[in-house]
């Protein structure tokens, strides 16, 4: 017998199709369906009312640590975050141990995820071992289920291999990320440099540091012609530059993740460790051109860089400490709060959280068209909580909004018609 899901009264927000209003959702065996009979037996009906109906989301840049530090998070643990955060599907960096620079990683990953509570795509590296001196076998690791490239938390230093790179990537149709981060004026740095920075005596990593590598890349998208997406987007500068870039019809794209737009670098004071990540939190002007670039277009996605460590990396001294945080349950209700102070649209929110990221890396999802796969995220905005780190499903603890009064969550995730989170 079919197994026929309703899901009555929610508000539709699908920009894949330009849809928003109250009508009812119907799915058939795992797929979107058009309406179906009302007397067919054995149909779960789900009153959703108040709540957002939307494709389900997809978060382009996690780390699972899975295989080397589970510890840390596993493939199954990293994925039932994802669910419980609203998203179906997560891609993730390659900066594993082994590196994910061969087809036998590639496959690892995808098994270890077959029976989990979110789709994984893996991202294989740039380079073997991401080392930045060879590149890594692009046709091999595709073949296995890679959707796209990057050597991420490590720059590619060597400005002619990231072009053999691009070139490399462009010819078997996957998609070059980059990690922009000049090194020499990196190094030994642990926040953003400016005023907070000398107040605590901590070394800085200045703006341009970020902002040298996009014009890099960019300069070399435009000769090469490769599809270019910079990650973790945290300057005004940068997006002075990705904005001239996208004027001229460079095939660059753009994420960034909602600590930036939401933090500055004013969340150290204390030495707080769980605010510290690469490229740091920046200054309140860059956290107001993060938004204004979401509003306008500029940025394509928004994602977590979710990072998850344990005590052992961040219960230390602060120059000492891993970056990153974990965002996988955080992100949706943050970037909710864009809606409500008038920054974005609901069905630019979704875009940037799902139908984009499908159109950049060339995944299915993205959309409730009929036929289409049912992954499928319910959204209660008006929904207050907070956020209890020792409540996630990650297994690490790492979050600079532990205790926040959070608005907006994910109260149903459906990966494929089947329920892989609830919290109604």
């Amino acid at each position: 017998m079919s197994k026929v899901i309703l899901l009555k009264n929610g508000r539709i927000i699908d920009p894949s199709q330009q849809k928003d209003g109250v009508v009812d959702l119907w799915v058939k065996d795992g797929r979107i369906a058009p309406p179906q009979s009302p007397n067919e037996q054995g149909i779960e009906i789900y009153d959703v009312s108040g709540c957002w109906v939307v494709p389900g989301l997809i978060d382009m840049h996690v780390h699972l640590r899975e295989p080397g530090e589970e510890y840390k998070e596993t493939i199954e643990s990293g994925c039932r975050a994802a669910a419980a955060g609203g998203f179906t599907a997560v891609a993730c960096m390659p900066n594993t141990d082994p590196v994910n620079d061969n087809s036998s990683v590639t496959r690892y990953i995808l098994e270890k995820a077959s029976s989990c509570a979110a789709r994984v795509y893996p991202v294989g590296s740039i380079s073997q071992q991401s080392k930045g001196e060879k590149l890594a076998e692009y046709g091999e690791m595709k073949l296995a289920g890679a959707v796209a490239v990057t050597d991420d938390g490590r720059p590619v230093v060597d400005s002619r291999l990231m072009r053999r790179a691009m070139e490399y990537a462009a010819s078997h149709g996957l998609l070059v990320m980059s990690h922009s981060e000049e090194l020499a004026l990196t190094r030994g740095g642990c926040m953003n440099e400016g005023e907070i920075s000398t107040r605590l005596g901590l070394r800085g990593i200045p703006a341009a540091a970020e902002s040298i590598m996009v014009y890099r890349e960019i300069a070399l998208a435009e000769l090469t012609g490769a599809r270019v997406h910079i990650s973790h987007v945290s300057t005004r500068q940068s997006l002075a530059l990705i904005r001239e870039a996208k004027a001229r019809g460079v095939r660059i794209t753009a994420e960034t993740a909602p600590h930036y737009f939401t933090l500055t670098d004013r969340a150290v004071l204390g030495f707080d460790t769980n605010a510290k990540m690469n490229p740091p939190l920046r200054t309140e002007m860059d956290r107001q051109a993060i938004r204004e670039a979401l509003r306008e277009g500029v940025l394509d996605a928004i994602a977590t860089d979710h990072a998850p460590h344990s005590i052992l990396q961040k219960e230390v001294e602060f120059n000492m400490a891993a970056n990153g945080i974990i965002g996988l349950e955080t992100s949706l209700p943050l970037a909710l709060a864009l809606v409500r102070e008038g920054i974005v649209r609901p069905d630019r929110l979704i875009d940037l959280m799902s139908c984009a990221p499908a159109r950049i890396l060339g995944v299915p999802g993205g959309t409730l068209q009929p036929g289409a796969v049912a992954d499928i995220t319910v959204i209660d905005p008006e929904k207050s909580f907070i956020y209890s780190v020792e409540e996630s499903f990650s297994k690490s603890r790492n979050s600079p909004f532990a205790g926040w009064q959070l608005q907006g969550k994910a109260v149903m995730t459906f990966m494929a018609g089947r329920i892989t989170h609830s919290d109604q």
